[in-house]
């Protein structure tokens, strides 16, 4: 294994890897990634030093869970996986948060990742009168007294969910959509976290892969593909998918991004860069479909920080090219 630099995760207790793997491409809604290959991407980030992995218990219906589970069994290494809940019955009824369906989705995760107690659950996006719910926190401190899981954290999808969450002693982490084209988190959420001791987890850092470079006017994406089938929030947040930037535009302003990295340096990992250097990031999430892109978002942590001219350059991208087409919730 190859050691990368490692930053506490909140109040933990755990160190992880400033860059870890997303897996929810290993599960679904990214086109087909068959066993093999999804085998191939976790042992790749493994053994490039990964210690941590974020799933959700609903990608691909626990597929990422099992196949996360299946390619740790031949290891003596364990990262630290993270994995999300809340979204295996209707996302937008607040009233399904209940300790019963609390209790069966995290037994659920257990099994499909084989382990008695999970490292982390966060409550996956859910309707935001949950975030203040404090019959769900009780239940969540409920299970980490009987040693079902050992810490919990949100997924959140807006700046005030985030602070929300904040006001809730037990919340360990906060998982974030953060990448140069989303900087609202930076203003609030992030020196709130960092003053409470909160780890941060970004999300959606590539922008759905916009921000890396390699995309254009013809490229297609498979049916069963978010960037497909959610371009307008068809199926869940809009903000999911590119970021909630309308394609054309995030193609014309990461062309700009490509022309601001250094020589030598792929936009994935200049991007990637730039989320590991704000303060109170704990570690950046992206997923990956093969080798090579797992090697390509890893070697954004031996990058040097960004200069000040090339942050200057990033903002100007962001106000000239994308700011007015993101909503304000953002």
């Amino acid at each position: 294994m190859t050691a990368l630099e490692t930053r506490p995760l909140g109040r933990t207790g755990a160190d992880v890897s400033v860059v870890g793997l997303g897996t929810w491409q290993l599960g679904g809604d990214w086109g087909d990634v068959s066993s093999e290959g999804a085998a191939e991407v976790l042992d790749a980030a493994l053994d490039a030093g990964v210690t941590l992995l974020d799933t959700a218990d609903v990608y691909g219906d626990g597929r990422s869970e099992e196949r996360i589970r299946q390619a740790l069994a031949a290891r003596s290494d364990r990262p630290f996986v993270a994995t999300k809940a809340g979204r295996r019955a209707d996302p937008f009824e607040a009233a399904t948060y209940t300790p019963e369906n609390l209790r069966a989705w995290v037994d659920r995760s257990r099994r499909n990742l084989g382990v008695d107690t999970l490292d982390l659950v966060q409550l996956h996006c859910p309707p935001p009168a949950v975030y203040s719910d404090q019959r769900v926190y009780d239940t969540l401190d409920g299970f980490v007294a009987d040693g079902s899981i050992a810490a919990y954290g949100v997924s959140v999808e807006t700046v005030a969910e985030g602070l929300t969450a904040l006001q809730h002693e037990g919340v360990q982490t906060i998982q974030v959509i953060l990448n140069v084209f989303r900087r609202k988190p930076l203003e609030e959420l992030l020196p709130a976290a960092r003053a409470a001791q909160v780890g941060i987890l970004a999300r959606v850092p590539l922008a759905s892969g916009l921000l890396t470079g390699k995309y254009d006017e013809s490229t297609t994406f498979a049916a069963d593909d978010h960037r497909n089938f959610n371009r307008n929030g068809e199926a869940f947040d809009v903000g999911e998918t590119f970021s909630g930037v309308p394609y054309d535009v995030g193609l014309a302003a990461a062309r700009e991004v490509a022309a601001i990295a250094p020589e030598g340096t792929t936009t994935a990992a200049f991007a990637l860069r730039w989320v590991i250097d704000q303060p109170g990031v704990t570690a950046v999430i992206p997923g990956a479909r093969n080798v090579e892109q797992v090697l390509g978002n890893v070697a954004a942590a031996s990058l040097a920080p960004l200069t000040e001219g090339q942050l200057a350059d990033l903002e100007r991208v962001y106000d000239e090219r994308v700011r007015a087409h993101v909503h304000a919730r953002w």
